[in-house]
């Protein structure tokens, strides 16, 4: 029976060979067309030819050759393998190109010679080559594996197969290392490395057979090795993180040594598809070196190398900052970084990136996230973002990479140890930006002065106020000159106050000299220079110019008041004080009037406590001290009913102590007896505000003082007139009216009192009385007033507590002024009932 189907095939196979290609031709010219035509019917009947040819092929062997039929199969399996070629540039069907080859290779198999040529063993060594390779890439192993086998019959037939003119050597140096190249492949893909580095040994090791290979061949060859190589290293490394297989970066080296000694020594042009896959082997090598380092440091700069020869293969006349060169000048960093390289080497690396770089987003940070990695290398990180920053400006790169730069370089200012080279950057940087007329943004400007401001107190916190008053002063360059003059005066008001803490006054008033804003702020820098420098003067005009200012804030005054008691300057106190009064002027509600009436009671304590130091300047504080009491006075005045509970007590202070101030006056104000006359009517008047406020009776004492008052206050002025008059000055009548209609206006104020005050105390009050009646005559005779004067003389003599003295000082006053009428002084001189001799006298 196995002889019948033996004997069938032999007979039949090329009838049955030739009517299913007839079969199948159709079908291969519409697959790459028409989504109807069933491709898996074709590679059926395609496998069907081949395993009848492989039957075939194994009969002939025992049962000879026919010429005829021989070539019969030779043609159709050419036939067949020439319609792959076809079939390849139509379709992408690898499934039917594998089973064309591979019917192809067989029918050619079945037909060749027992004895074949050198000519034909060449062609079925490349043709078992190519099919077993297509076979293995689908992943068919099993006939791989059998077409492999019948190629390595083939190339130890064309090994032994004598060529004694070597007219072959060329083309059997190309065949093996195809035939070498496909085991190898098929071998790595059934993961047996072993057989595939036997089989690029037998490549690479023979030197000779190489040497023999075009030049297309050896990149071909090449890149199988290189794609080895490539497939090992992306298994050590991947998303940025070394895999569990990195210590197989030595082996991926190994085949990627390989692919660079077959392409080695090929010459070839720049721009050449050979010199872009030398570049690739190198950069693959470069990657496997450095991460092959840990095994061997060596590696490292075997890595270097690789790069540096890649690098001078570049033509300088493409694009030097294409993304492929980039990519070798950060695996240069890379490397140098792992090699703990000095700064110059390091500095070296990132120069070359920063150079050729686009200035795009991703690349600039890309940058910066590396320089920030960088961080304890202060002068590389520090050069390095200086020398982005001057070519973003001579490339005209947009401002918001400009931008990014500079707070890069300030936060990284903010890290060094050396101070002095930190601001000589920043300052270099900044004029580079001035000098480029680059505008930054409000929003940037504003970033890298707050985080100037953040450093600069950090420093001010820590007391090294030298580093915090250069930082502030940093604030202040032209290039934030788009956020206004407000942001320069507060970098200069907070570097004053750095200044201050060093007791570096000159320096922290220069400062706050060139504040562009002369606000209420500056104004309170320029009051704590002067408290600290113990010009109380100065202080003084600062508080008041800094209360006038718009942008004035009260608790500023708060803070000066704290500090002008503490310096223990009290006329800058007084000052400061006057100035918090005048805040609340307007606001008149229950929580301000107490805190009012409080400032009010410091303000008159304070006055008194400078009028009684020596060489005291009294004339303005006397004025301060009267004013104050009038306007509380005003302010009391102005409080409602409901609300006067609050300030009674104040009002009784007030009163006793514009009543004692007073006094105090009569001896200590000397020259001052105007001032001394308003202190008692102000006493007064607070008084007789108190009486009419105050929810209780009053003691009757409380009303002498009252009396007192008034009285003191009218002879006061009655005495500054006298003193005018003595001294022959010139004494207006309105003037005397004036102290005539205050004289009748005590005299009535008094006389009201009369049944108020305590009975021993009337005889004072009418004593009162009496003496101004005097005054009265005094100033009418003054003013020519007899009228006037006759009236006064019949009231006194009218008054049953008139005593004889007050009639000898009418007739006294009278007598001396040569002006006055007879019956005016006959009036007089009656009531004093004289001697006749004195009426001889007059007559």
């Amino acid at each position: 029976m196995g002889a019948r189907i033996e004997s069938f095939t032999i007979e039949y196979l090329p009838l049955f060979s030739a009517e299913i290609s007839i079969k199948i031709k159709p079908k291969l010219k519409e697959i790459p067309s028409s989504s109807s035509i069933d491709a898996a019917s074709v590679v059926k009947d395609l496998h069907q030819i081949a395993s009848l040819a492989k039957s075939f092929s194994d009969q002939c062997l025992r049962w000879g050759n026919d010429a005829h039929l021989a070539d019969l199969l030779d043609q159709q399996g050419v036939n067949l393998w020439n319609a792959s070629g076809l079939f390849r540039q139509d379709s992408d069907s690898r499934v039917i190109v594998a089973a064309l080859r591979l019917a192809g290779f067989r029918l050619m198999e079945a037909g060749l010679e027992a004895e074949p040529s050198i000519q034909a063993l060449l062609h079925m060594l490349q043709v078992a080559s190519k099919t077993g390779s297509a076979l293995s890439e689908l992943g068919n192993s099993e006939s791989a594996a059998s077409v492999l086998t019948c190629a390595a019959k083939f190339e130890e037939a064309l090994r032994n197969h004598s060529d004694p003119d070597r007219t072959h050597e060329h083309s059997k140096a190309r065949v093996t290392t195809l035939y070498f190249s496909s085991r190898m492949e098929a071998a790595w893909r059934e993961k047996n490395e072993g057989l595939a580095m036997f089989m690029a040994d037998k490549i690479t090791d023979n030197d000779k057979q190489l040497a023999l290979l075009s030049t297309r061949d050896r990149e071909l060859l090449a890149s199988k090795l290189l794609d080895i190589g490539k497939s090992i290293l992306r298994t050590c490394h991947q998303g940025g993180k070394l895999m569990a297989d990195g210590n197989r970066a030595p082996d991926a080296l190994r085949w990627m040594q390989k692919a660079f000694q077959v392409i080695e020594p090929l010459e070839c042009t720049p721009n050449s598809e050979l010199a872009e896959l030398k570049r690739a082997v190198l950069r693959s090598l470069a990657r496997g070196y450095f991460l092959a380092s840990s095994h061997d440091p060596e590696n490292l700069t075997r890595a270097e190398v690789a790069l540096e020869e890649i690098i001078s293969t570049i033509d300088p006349s493409v694009d030097h900052t294409s993304s492929e060169y980039q990519q070798l000048r950060w695996m240069k960093l890379a490397v140098v970084k792992r090699q703990k390289a000095g700064n110059t080497e390091l500095l070296h690396a990132l120069e070359s990136i920063i150079d050729n770089m686009t200035f795009s987003e991703g690349d600039l940070s890309d940058i910066l996230l590396e320089l920030r990695s960088l961080t304890p290398q202060y002068d590389v990180v520090t050069s390095a973002i200086k020398r982005c920053l001057w070519r973003a400006l001579d490339t005209s790169a947009n401002v918001a990479s400009i931008e990014k730069l500079l707070v890069s370089l300030l936060f990284h200012c903010s890290k060094g140890d050396d101070h002095g080279k930190a601001m000589k950057d920043l300052e270099e940087s900044f004029q580079e930006v001035v000098k480029s007329d680059v505008e930054l943004s409000k929003a940037a400007a504003s970033a890298c002065l707050t985080l100037i401001w953040q450093y600069g107190d950090r420093h001010y916190h820590a007391s090294r106020w030298p580093e915090a008053a250069d930082w502030f002063i940093c604030g202040t360059h032209a290039v934030f000159s788009g956020l206004g003059p407000s942001c320069t005066s507060k970098c200069l008001r907070k570097a004053a106050l750095c200044y201050i803490q060093q007791k570096e006054y000159a320096k922290a008033a220069f400062a706050v000299k060139r504040c562009p804003v002369n606000g209420a702020t500056t104004r309170y820098v320029v009051f704590l220079i002067a408290v600290h420098q113990g010009l109380e003067d100065e202080a003084t005009r600062a508080v008041r110019e800094m209360a006038e200012a718009t942008d004035f804030d009260r608790r500023m005054l708060l803070l000066a008041c704290r500090l002008a008691h503490d310096s223990d300057m009290k006329s800058l106190l007084l000052s400061v004080l006057m100035a918090l009064l005048d805040t609340l002027n307007f606001r008149i509600d229950v929580e301000n009037l107490t805190e009012a009436m409080t400032l009010i009671r410091c303000i008159i304590r304070l006055t008194l406590k400078l009028l009684g130091q020596p060489g005291a300047n009294i004339p303005p504080l006397v004025k301060t001290l009267l004013n104050y009491f009038k306007n509380a006075k005003i302010l009391l005045e102005n409080v409602a009913c409901e609300n006067f509970a609050l300030v009674i007590r104040d009002l009784s202070w007030l009163w006793r102590t514009a009543y004692n101030c007073a006094i105090d006056g009569c001896s200590d104000w000397d020259n001052h007896g105007e001032e001394v006359s308003n202190a008692f009517d102000i006493a007064r008047q607070l008084l007789e505000l108190y009486i009419a406020k105050t929810l209780t009776e009053v003691e009757p004492s409380t009303y002498v003082y009252i009396a007192n008052a008034s009285f003191a206050a009218t002879s006061g002025r009655v005495i500054i007139v006298r003193e005018r008059l003595s001294g022959a000055e010139a004494v207006e009548p309105e003037v005397l009216r004036s102290l005539s209609a205050e004289i009748k206006s005590c005299a009535g104020r008094i006389a009201g009192l009369l049944d108020k005050v305590p009975p021993a105390d009337r005889s004072h009050l009418q004593s009162f009385l009496h003496f101004l009646r005097v005054f009265h005559v005094e100033s009418a005779s003054h003013l020519g007033g007899w009228p006037s004067v006759l009236e006064t003389i019949e009231e006194a003599t009218r008054d049953q507590h008139q005593s004889l003295v007050t009639y000898e000082a009418i007739g006294d006053v009278l007598w001396e002024n040569k002006n006055c009428p007879i019956n005016v002084l006959y009036a007089a001189l009656e009531v004093c009932k004289l001697p006749m001799n004195a009426w001889i006298l007059v007559i």
